[in-house]
Formats: C-alpha cells, structure tokens, sequence
C-alpha cells in the first residue's frame, strides 16, 4: 500500500486533519503521521465566531503520530498532505521536514496543502512562482516567498493542489487523490473498499 505523509504538531486543525487522513485511507493509501517526535499530539477547532474578526481555538481530538520528522525516508512516500491549524507554525522550523518537502517537489511528488499548511511550503521554498490557495490571513507568508496567493477553494499548480480550509475539502481532496492515483499508476473503477465488499460477495455466492 502506498504510503502518503501527514505532518503534524500540536494545534493541528481537526477537520483540516482528520477528513484528509480518513479519505486518503478510502483511496487504499496508508497515511503516515509524522510530528517533531513519535507521540500523541492535540488538535484542535478553529472557527470564527459571529462578530470576531479572529480565530477562537478550542481543543479537539488527539492523533497519534507514528514517525519523527528526522526518521523519514522521503523515498518511503509517494506524496505528502500539509494540514492547517497552528501547528504549521513552528514545524516549518524542522529542518528535516523541510529537506523532505524539498525532495517531494524536486521529483513531483503531489502534495496538497491547506490552510496553514502553506505556511510549510512557503518556508521551504518550494512555490516561488507558483499559485497557490490559502487562508487571507497567510497571503504575506506566499507572496514574501514569491508565490501568488489565490482566493479559491481549489487551484492545482504542477504537483501541489491547495485549498484555503476544511470547507473546500469536496473541492481540493478528489483533485488529489486522482493525483496520487496518477502518479503511482492506478487505475480504479471502485474504491478499494467497495471493490473488496464486491469480491467478498461474489465469493459467496460461489
């Protein structure tokens, strides 16, 4: 199975998060939670609420990270999902995460970042000259770097695919798993799930 890397730290959005991890796991991709160590991290909620003009964050679920940054084998992977939240903040410092997404975008691995997760490429220097979709509020973190910020829900640039936040998720996530599907040579007429329920009953039936 085909393994895809989720970086994650502690103030990782859970919608951003978990949607992304659940549907690549439909798509027969195994997702490989990575953080600054090998441990559980809290995620949280983000939503402005009526009136604000910022961000109110509140604790969500945990998510188990299995892999320290420094322990990737970019080669292990075939693409990478960049989640938003405030974890992108400071795990843009890890330089061995920033070697790794060097790597993915140097071979044209997909990559699909969202929210905050711009931040990520952005720091490592990967999307000068490129478009790429985020929240308003990162539109300096891209542009200082050379890319151009767009306000859509969904904007594919060669191998990088962006959405702004966990509501253009139906936009941005079938782009991508058509992406990985591409790059890794499938070709599905079923998702893997229903294709293994259609052989269980066939069996059956024998």
């Amino acid at each position: 199975m085909a393994k895809v890397l989720l970086p994650v730290g502690d103030a990782a959005e859970v919608m951003d998060t978990l949607y992304a991890y659940y549907r690549l796991k439909e798509g027969g991709y195994e997702v490989v939670v990575a953080g600054p160590e090998a441990r559980q991290y809290q995620m949280v909620l983000h939503e402005i609420p009526p009136g604000w003009d910022i961000t109110r964050e509140t604790a969500g679920y945990h998510i188990q990270a299995t892999l320290a940054f420094r322990d990737i084998d970019p080669v292990q992977f075939v693409g990478a999902f960049l989640t938003g939240g405030r974890a992108p903040e400071y795990i843009r410092y890890d330089q061995h995460l920033m070697a790794t997404l060097k790597s993915f975008f140097e071979v044209g691995k997909p990559v699909c970042s969202v929210c905050h997760g711009a931040e990520l490429v952005a720091a490592a220097d990967v999307i000068r000259d490129r478009r790429i979709a985020t929240v308003p509020k990162c539109q300096i973190d891209v542009e200082a770097v050379g890319a151009s910020f767009v306000n859509e829900g969904l904007v594919r640039d060669g191998n990088l695919v962006s959405g702004r936040t966990w509501h253009d998720q139906h936009l941005y996530m079938p782009v991508f798993v058509a992406m990985l599907d591409e790059f890794c040579g499938v070709s599905k007429t079923a998702p893997p799930v229903a294709q293994a329920l259609g052989g269980a009953s066939k069996s059956k039936k024998k």
